[in-house]
């Protein structure tokens, strides 16, 4: 339930939610298609994982949901790096760092399928989508990175549309707007550790996560309200939403080698289409026309951010490889 930026450490402020963190500075002229491809059925794996967890939702506690999805992701993990990397997936002088960022997507995730209980999953998933604006503020406080009139511009707007889907004083501004606020400010405190993390491998920034998550999940898992039995439906789904995250962050790791994060975070906004398709074909949840005006207001403040920071790149080191 979470690229752009140089060896050096240096970011732009408009990370994608999920995107792979600490991979080197990939530059093209153009945008594969094949980079594309891959972003669009990335996104698309997110938001059948996030269709799966509300469904199930409403079977069972959010803290067994996230337990199962923590545990599924960490085992396949395991099986797909451990192999080849043996000792060296443990191996790190950074383990506070990665404890603290691990508890950061733990409760962004918690507090994420919470949000998915109480609110249509598209409504859901643009709340998410403001995280690229807390970003900026949250960099502004900690990295030291400048304001510039842009990007106050940008982050207006982007609050701007987080307002008009939460609505504040409105029936919309309850318990699941609030733990989708929660996630997207527990999942920017996320990505600026990442920032911080850049030089780190960035398989240890995959796997510490979902480890750490496991671990704390399975040790309250014996005062969550486990059902007397499980249908073998529920169990398949369960398997199925944990492999389909640990598939939608592995398409992001190859889309981001072939591709710069900058051009490619304009195509994560696919998530938005296919969330609110989804919601409408699955739940019979289609927004509501101030939803949707919050929704467009924030893709809208989203793809401008990444348009003007790759602009200022492009002025600042003109030089491309195709």
């Amino acid at each position: 339930m979470r690229a752009a930026r140089r060896v050096s450490g240096a970011s732009t402020p408009c990370d994608p939610p999920g995107a792979p963190p600490g991979l080197p500075s990939v530059r093209h002229a153009h945008v594969p298609t094949s980079a594309v491809l891959l972003i669009v059925g990335s996104v698309l794996c997110f938001t059948l994982l996030d269709t799966t967890m509300k469904y199930l939702t409403r079977s069972y506690p959010v803290g067994i949901l996230v337990w199962a999805r923590y545990m599924v992701q960490t085992l396949a993990l395991i099986l797909w790096l451990a192999p080849t990397m043996r000792g060296e997936l443990l191996r790190t002088s950074r383990v506070r760092l990665h404890v603290l960022r691990g508890i950061l997507l733990l409760t962004s995730s918690v507090a994420f399928v919470s949000a998915l209980r109480l609110l249509p999953l598209a409504d859901a998933t643009a709340v998410n989508y403001s995280t690229p604006v807390l970003v900026i503020l949250l960099a502004v406080a900690f990295l030291g990175e400048h304001m510039t009139p842009s990007r106050i511009a940008f982050v207006v707007s982007g609050i701007v549309g987080m307002v008009l889907i939460v609505r504040p004083g409105s029936d919309m501004f309850q318990g699941g707007s609030l733990f989708a606020v929660a996630a997207a400010c527990c999942y920017a405190l996320y990505q600026i550790l990442t920032r911080l993390m850049a030089s780190e491998n960035p398989r240890l920034l995959l796997f510490y996560p979902a480890l750490l998550g496991t671990a704390l999940m399975s040790a309250i898992a014996p005062t969550l309200e486990w059902p007397a039995a499980m249908p073998w439906q529920h169990v398949g789904l369960i398997m199925v939403g944990g492999l389909l995250g640990t598939m939608g962050h592995y398409l992001f790791i190859l889309a981001f080698r072939h591709a710069p994060a900058s051009a490619l975070t304009p195509f994560t906004y696919m998530q938005l289409v296919w969330a609110t398709l989804l919601g409408w074909l699955v739940y019979g949840d289609f927004p509501d026309a101030l939803t949707l005006a919050g929704m467009a207001v924030i893709a809208g403040s989203g793809l401008l951010i990444t348009l003007h920071e790759r602009r200022r790149r492009r002025i600042a080191d003109p030089i491309t490889v195709d």
